[in-house]
């Protein structure tokens, strides 16, 4: 199956999931040997699968841990330049997923595509950039329902 990206004119359409996953108030991020920010556990969905079947396979694929769905938290609609400077209109569904003791036991390393992919608990006081900006602030507190956020690259200056 393929990813969900999408060439649209100009410009392209991915479509994909990411995980919340909480440890007190520190979240579950990840990097890679190639970048200098952190972003979410997850990826693009695969035509013919669901939202909630591509959290659970990104989940099991990086972190070798099968987890649960706990509930929705939050869709970001993201319009963005990619490297070659092309408009990305990306919709993601951030899913908080269920953590016990016996899933604590998760992958900190990965390897895909000759990329070493690292996974960290992080809080607050971690100054390196986040993508999205706003995931740990939102995600830290599982109690207000589903959030909804739309950010535009658009209306910044780009270079």
């Amino acid at each position: 199956m393929d990813d969900i990206t999408v060439q649209c004119g100009q410009g392209i359409v991915n479509i994909r999931v990411g995980a919340i996953i909480l440890n007190g108030d520190k979240i579950l991020m990840a990097s890679n040997s190639d970048v200098d920010y952190l972003y979410s556990v997850g990826g693009r969905i695969k035509f013919g699968e669901c939202a909630e079947e591509a959290i659970k396979r990104e989940v099991l694929e990086e972190l070798g841990v099968a987890l649960e769905i706990e509930r929705l938290g939050i869709i970001h609609e993201n319009f963005f330049y990619g490297s070659d400077k092309k408009l990305i209109y990306e919709i993601s569904l951030y899913y908080y997923m269920k953590m016990n003791e016996n899933d604590a036991t998760f992958k900190t390393e990965n390897v895909e595509n000759d990329r070493r992919e690292f996974y960290e608990w992080v809080d607050s006081s971690d100054k390196r950039k986040m993508y999205p900006d706003f995931l740990y602030e939102k995600a830290i507190d599982p109690s207000k329902g589903i959030i909804h956020i739309c950010t535009d690259e658009r209306l910044k200056e780009v270079k």
